[in-house]
């Protein structure tokens, strides 16, 4: 492995990482799932629907409205380690969740995926580029890395 890439906070390691980019978090949802289930007004309301729990995350989800904090735990029957199997689950009507909005961006912008709550607030999540740390850092993954860190940078302007 020359370089991979990872959302969150990482754990103390002894490979090299460079965050690339900080981007948004929301609740989202397929209309059809939203149909099927019912609108959210609050938090509150995650507690009667089916919750797609990504594993690197916790299973409570915080919220932020008018400098008020609000945790939530949620459950559903799905839980993925991958955010290939988040998509998929979303896109399948199964359930919703908190992914970067990045993960989702086409299907935001065709309506395929709305969020959910958008008047509470998430906490944003950085990406990270990593490498191995005890071999050089070869030009390839360098470039690859610049290459993801300015789509990114092209992906947050309006």
């Amino acid at each position: 492995m020359d370089v991979s890439l990872r959302m969150g906070t990482l754990a103390d390691s002894t490979a090299i990482a460079r965050k690339i980019a900080t981007g948004g978090r929301s609740v989202l949802a397929t209309p059809a799932y939203l149909k099927r289930a019912g609108r959210l007004r609050s938090p509150a309301d995650l507690a009667n629907h089916e919750a797609i729990i990504y594993s690197q995350l916790p299973s409570a989800w915080s919220f932020l409205r008018e400098g008020a904090a609000v945790s939530v735990s949620v459950s559903g029957r799905l839980k993925v380690s991958a955010a290939e199997g988040l998509r998929a689950a979303v896109l399948a009507d199964m359930g919703l969740t908190i992914a970067s909005d990045w993960m989702f961006a086409p299907e935001l912008d065709s309506g395929a995926v709305v969020r959910v709550l958008d008047a509470w607030s998430l906490p944003s999540i950085d990406l990270w580029a990593v490498f191995p740390a005890r071999r050089m850092i070869t030009a390839k993954a360098r470039q690859f890395a610049d290459f993801v860190e300015s789509i990114m940078k092209t992906a947050d302007k309006p």
